[in-house]
């Protein structure tokens, strides 16, 4: 100590007061480590949005500040062995206090007994996604699948201290997912933050979106063929509203911090974009149901088109 401080630290001792040892919670210095991967599109429309939708959260997560450390796997990038290596440096950096964030955008399948997720090249199995993460030291861990029979992942992905949402209730909702869509969407809108916390925790993102996939189904007059679920406690059974223990781990944990310099906080002109996006999509999924019903020519024309016109408005979101 020095004398400066010997002198202060007698003076506060025969005044009576006790000095104690500053003491500043581990979790202010804790950093969060998300991984967004976008699998295997099958079809141009799919990549566009698989592609889009990954690369617009790895954006958003970048500017949410200097804790945040963001990976990225699009293309042929995401492929299995790109997936392991990359979840093998995490384990190699992330400290326990940490948080680590998982979220697979894309196909998935499910044979009564494994799903997997569709990758360029051999797919990855939910029971290997697992025992990668159980490798990483991060105590509170998030896995967001979002793709078709994501349901399916559940009884492997479980381990204590890690919270699961998926946007099919079980491995046999197998239709491709609009989840993903709303999920990227509830970290650019701020009414998802709706305590006003400056902040949107998982739950509340989990809120958003599942509202507005539900929305959609009934816009379109289509019976939903997508039920996102969650779970975060080791045993419980998976649920769609908080409750009886389930949804404390999603409560706490905070995907993303906002406020007024945040991109998140909408000027009338990215509001507007953002409505454009969310229609342009709309209209290509309607597109694709009629896909069966149309002249080939007629449906590569029109969905050239829209794709086209997608590609310019997320150029604009992204500028």
């Amino acid at each position: 100590m020095k004398p400066t401080s010997q002198r202060r630290f007698r003076q506060f001792a025969r005044s009576g007061i006790l000095l104690l040892p500053i003491v500043i919670p581990a979790h202010l210095y804790a950093d969060t480590y998300y991984v967004v991967i976008a699998g295997l599109g099958g079809e141009p429309e799919y990549a566009q949005q698989f592609t889009a939708a990954a690369k617009e959260l790895e954006k958003t997560f970048r500017a949410s500040g200097p804790n945040a450390h963001t990976l990225l796997l699009v293309g042929d990038e995401a492929s299995s062995s790109h997936v392991r290596d990359t979840l093998h440096s995490v384990a190699v950096t992330a400290r326990p206090e940490d948080d680590f964030v998982l979220i697979l955008i894309g196909h998935g399948s499910f044979d009564d007994t494994t799903y997997k997720f569709n990758l360029p090249g051999p797919d990855i199995s939910a029971g290997e996604i697992a025992n990668l993460c159980n490798g990483i030291r991060a105590r509170r861990q998030l896995i967001v699948d979002t793709t078709s029979a994501s349901g399916g992942a559940i009884p492997s992905l479980r381990h204590p201290g890690r919270a699961i949402i998926t946007a099919t209730k079980s491995g046999t909702e197998k239709n491709a997912t609009v989840f993903a869509r709303y999920w990227v969407e509830a970290l650019e809108d701020p009414s998802a933050d709706t305590d006003k916390s400056e902040s949107i925790s998982a739950l509340e993102a989990f809120t958003y979106a599942t509202k507005k996939t539900a929305g959609f189904y009934d816009s379109q007059k289509r019976l939903a063929t997508e039920h996102a679920v969650f779970v975060d406690t080791a045993g419980g059974v998976p649920v769609r509203e908080p409750g009886g223990g389930e949804g404390t781990l999603l409560s706490s944990l905070t995907l993303l911090r906002i406020g007024s310099n945040h991109p998140s906080a909408n000027t009338p002109a990215r509001s507007a974009l953002l409505q454009k996006k969310e229609q342009l999509e709309q209209n290509i999924d309607v597109l694709k149901y009629q896909k069966a019903a149309m002249d080939p020519s007629e449906y590569k024309q029109q969905l050239t088109t829209l794709l086209l016109e997608l590609a310019r408005t997320q150029r604009e979101i992204d500028k």
